[in-house]
């Protein structure tokens, strides 16, 4: 009976101490962050960047 018992103490105490839950949810909010931050760039520069190549497109012929 004793060994039962320390089997299944040292199965609940492993899954207990997992943490590669945690590190996936911090990874996936780090890839929504840099999504976002990327998203926001690209609308911001966007504009910019379209004019700017309509004027050398102009320029060139």
């Amino acid at each position: 009976m004793t060994t039962a018992f320390q089997f299944l103490s040292t199965w609940i105490t492993s899954h207990i101490d997992n943490e590669r839950g945690a590190s996936l949810v911090e990874y996936a909010l780090l890839v929504a962050l840099i999504a976002v931050v990327t998203i926001a760039a690209v609308t911001a520069l966007g504009q910019s960047a379209s004019s700017k190549f309509s004027e050398v497109n102009s320029a060139i012929g």
